[in-house]
């Protein structure tokens, strides 16, 4: 069987949640059955050089393109060409890991995960670029429709396919993503390990922080965050780290923090290497993920693994993501939010509770078994 797969969304080098599954799935997806062959579709005018292991395994072969994307997606909308199983060679299944446009012959059948649909819902937490990307070239519902098969990331983001695309429940296979293996319980003595001290050196990290890691957008409301902090800081020494790159429309989120009378206990980060995820997390006294929607949230399972107490929003699919194991809150009650991290930074029994049903949650969601499913998928 050959198998094609779209990873068009390696070429900027960044690793947002798209990427991260991506490259782990794609990881694990490669060691199942060697007698399969997959043909690697990765097409940019410039694109980031990658450094996988993939392309050196035998059943793998990278296939690279420089057509400008922008100009692919105009044919795609427009003419539903290039075909690209044809550019590839010639596959039996094509599977595209995002929602790009990817036409395809019609003996090819074509399989595409789904992450969220934020997009319609919260069209306002979007620049007017990507509103006009997604209306007019990503085609999103068109190629849900047109897809012979789909893998959605949580139960939440197969619903909303089916209720606001209407597609057939049918169709669609529920596979939830992994947590890396790196993130585990990090045990710090009082004389911590040069490691994290290198760590807190090359971010600027305080000794006791409450940590947001993400992008930093409107959508994952560091706002309200900064808003909640505000009141918990009344009360309690603390500071607040906010970790990640930039999104899009990030500049009120950077105005509320220079005009919060506690400006001074607020860090940005800017971007964390991926090595050094598993020791930013180990050093937070809490993690805190008060997003409007997301498909399925990779943080939050990342610090529950490395066994940080975690305060998440009751909304989308973060409540199906960490069942019992975090506090969950209403994303628009700054009061709500900033009382629920002072019980956890504060209350000693809820902090081990958290601990310990966090790192029990976080064990459920494998790398291997997502990979496994997937496959599955690809060859029905």
């Amino acid at each position: 069987m050959k198998i094609g797969i779209d990873i068009r969304v390696l070429a900027r080098g960044v690793r947002t949640g798209v990427e991260e599954y991506v490259i782990n799935l794609l990881s694990h997806l490669f060691l199942i059955e060697s007698e399969i062959q997959y043909k690697l579709f990765y097409n940019a005018y410039r694109k980031n050089e990658l450094s996988f292991e993939w392309p050196l395994r035998r059943n793998v072969e990278l296939k690279n393109f420089k057509i400008p994307n922008r100009l692919f997606f105009v044919s795609a909308r427009y003419f539903n060409q290039p075909k690209i199983d044809r550019l590839l060679g010639g596959v039996d299944a094509y599977f595209n890991p995002h929602f790009f446009g990817a036409p395809v012959s019609s003996r090819c059948r074509k399989i595409m995960t789904v992450h969220d649909l934020s997009f319609e819902y919260f069209p306002e937490f979007f620049s007017w670029r990507k509103r006009l990307w997604q209306k007019f070239l990503m085609r999103t519902k068109k190629e849900a429709r047109n897809a012979d098969k789909i893998i959605a990331v949580s139960q939440s983001t197969k619903s909303d396919l089916v209720n606001l695309y209407g597609i057939n429940e049918e169709k669609i296979s529920v596979i939830y993503s992994g947590v890396g293996e790196q993130f585990q319980p990090i045990s710090f003595e009082q004389n911590q390990p040069p490691a994290a001290g290198d760590i807190k050196r090359k971010y600027n990290l305080p000794s006791d922080f409450i940590l947001y890691f993400g992008a930093i957008e409107p959508r994952k409301n560091i706002v309200g965050l900064i808003n909640a902090f505000e009141v918990l800081r009344e009360k309690h020494r603390i500071k607040l780290v906010v970790a990640g790159d930039k999104g899009w429309l990030y500049r009120d989120i950077f105005k509320t923090a220079k005009e919060s009378k506690y400006r001074n206990d607020i860090v940005f980060t800017g971007f964390i290497e991926e090595k050094d995820k598993p020791c930013l997390y180990a050093l937070a006294k809490l993690f805190v993920y008060p997003s409007f929607f997301e498909g399925f949230g990779f943080p939050p399972l990342e610090a529950m693994a490395g066994g940080v107490p975690t305060i998440v929003s009751n909304s989308s699919s973060l409540p199906e993501v960490v069942g019992e194991s975090a506090l969950m809150i209403d994303p628009n009650n700054i009061d709500e939010l900033s009382w629920a991290m002072e019980m956890a930074l504060t209350d000693s029994e809820l902090r081990k509770y958290l601990i310990k049903k966090g790192i029990e949650q976080a064990k459920k969601f494998s790398w291997d078994e997502c990979a496994k499913k997937t496959l599955a998928v690809l060859k029905q």
